[in-house]
């Protein structure tokens, strides 16, 4: 299995990073989610099952394992709750990375995606410290994304366009905010 785990870690990470244009990581592409079903959606579910700390021996599968378990479900499972179920276990390990000082040094596009997990939180806490670590990057693009994630949650306590998948009621508000363009 540790053999196993590191291939899929090394080729997730290369497939990441060095496959797909940067345009490509948040856009929605049958493209791209088919690639990533073909290539890592075997590994979703029985990876998935494992304790944070398996994923933080090394470096580079805690980095593999973050994005597996928090961009991965975004590609399979567009529009479904599924595409959520990894959350809590992807910002176990992320938090875990950041512990161990695993993201010091790293180029600015492998810290975006370490603290992903962070912004992708529901918690208050989680996104004060995405704003944080992202706001030290310098890019107005990445912070403005990480503000209108904060704000979401400073506002609803959740994300209002995740409510269809996840069977939870929307309000009014929650809805004029989805219609405004709040659905990432």
């Amino acid at each position: 299995m540790a053999a196993a785990r590191r291939f899929w870690a090394a080729d997730l990470l290369h497939f990441w990073f060095h496959e797909l244009r940067p345009d490509q990581w948040f856009g929605r592409s049958s493209v791209v989610d088919e690639a990533m079903r073909g290539r890592f959606g075997r590994w979703l579910e029985p990876l998935g099952g494992q304790p944070a700390n398996s994923f933080l021996r090394d470096p580079h599968t805690a980095r593999a394992a973050v994005l597996l378990f928090d961009q991965a479900p975004r590609n399979l499972f567009r529009d479904n709750a599924r595409a959520f179920a990894h959350d809590a276990l992807a910002l176990e390990i992320a938090k875990g990375i950041m512990r161990r000082g695993w993201d010091r040094g790293l180029p600015k596009e492998a810290r975006h995606f370490i603290y992903m997990p962070l912004m992708h939180s529901e918690a208050i806490a989680d996104q004060d410290e995405c704003m944080r670590r992202l706001g030290s990057f310098g890019d107005a693009n990445v912070l403005n994304f990480a503000r209108a994630h904060y704000r979401m949650i400073a506002r609803f306590g959740r994300f209002p366009h995740r409510n269809a998948a996840l069977g939870r009621k929307s309000s009014r508000a929650e809805l004029k905010a989805i219609a405004a363009g709040n659905a990432w």
